[in-house]
């Protein structure tokens, strides 16, 4: 049984400022609550851990990594069963990163969250590190699935979804996939799999940021409406406002104890955080130059500056 101090319990009532529990990592470590302001905070940080990590590897992508932050922040400190002390405990949730090229987020949080210390991501894509530019299970540990050709990492979470199913086991499986992503053949095989079997343990999110390498999504390959296709490949759809934690974790909690596969469409804004990036499809893949960092940092400090002064 987890310990909670009955002071944070209910100054978190009186306050209604918890959002959930993050269990100890041991039966001797104390469970944390977690607030709106803790999460924002959270995230803000891994902005600026994101941006930093891609100005001194000299190549990343950032555009997609800034959209995606909040959902990450919000699946490794409020929604999973994880435990960073034993990262291949087989009771754990698992999570594959299908839009595996954004690895700045999931790196920054994966180390915040204590899979690995902080100080290692600024070996990013580095000879001397092991974090390359896309997830490497076997050498990353908190990477469930090593991804990056796009549409593979969805249909390997429907494996791990069925496997689970077969073996009776109760964890749960989430992946998150950009909305360009979804134009590749092989997402709607697996949706069409997951459906077939059943998948109610699987929960995939769809970064709907619009846009993509090439420009915006429906210019470069329509797929709207995303809702009525996963809808007619039999799944149940939610929706959430991608940098909102409130909205997310009310997605997140009505996409449990379903009995089909569900998905989040989550709405983002690619480059979120840094005016000059924002919804701007040339900051998919490339990184600032020296003028351009500093001053992306100095937005993204300023935000963060604000959360941990509340």
């Amino acid at each position: 049984m987890r310990k909670i101090d009955p002071s944070v319990f209910l100054t978190a009532l009186k306050y209604g400022k918890y959002r959930g529990i993050i269990t100890g990592e041991t039966q001797y470590q104390e469970a944390k609550w977690m607030t709106n302001k803790e999460l924002r905070r959270i995230a803000a940080k891994g902005r600026l851990l994101a941006m930093d990590m891609v100005y001194r590897a000299a190549s990343g992508h950032i555009g997609g990594s800034l959209s995606a932050m909040e959902i990450l922040t919000e699946l490794y400190f409020e929604v999973m069963k994880i435990d960073p002390q034993n990262p291949r405990n087989p009771a754990r949730d698992r999570f594959v990163m299908s839009k595996g090229h954004c690895t700045p987020a999931l790196y920054s949080v994966l180390a915040m969250r204590g899979f690995s210390d902080e100080k290692e991501l600024s070996l990013f894509r580095s000879i001397s590190g092991h974090l390359s530019g896309h997830p490497d299970m076997t050498h990353v540990p908190g990477v469930d699935m090593s991804t990056g050709s796009l549409g593979q990492g969805i249909s390997a979470a429907v494996g791990m979804a069925l496997a689970g199913k077969i073996d009776k086991k109760d964890y749960r499986v989430y992946a998150l996939l950009g909305d360009g992503e979804c134009a590749e053949g092989q997402v709607w095989e697996a949706a069409a799999s997951a459906a077939k079997y059943g998948l109610s343990n699987l929960c995939a999110i769809v970064d709907v940021n619009g846009l993509q390498i090439d420009g915006r999504t429906a210019d470069v390959m329509p797929m709207e409406p995303f809702d009525e296709k996963f809808r007619a490949f039999g799944w149940d759809v939610l929706y959430a406002d991608g940098h909102d934690f409130d909205s997310l974790g009310e997605a997140f909690r009505k996409a449990q104890g379903r009995e089909k596969p569900t998905v989040i469409l989550a709405k983002t804004v690619k480059g979120k955080g840094v005016s000059f990036m924002e919804n701007n499809a040339g900051w998919h893949g490339k990184a600032p130059n020296a003028e351009q960092y500093a001053q992306a940092m100095a937005e993204l400090s300023a935000v963060y500056s604000q959360m941990e002064g509340q």
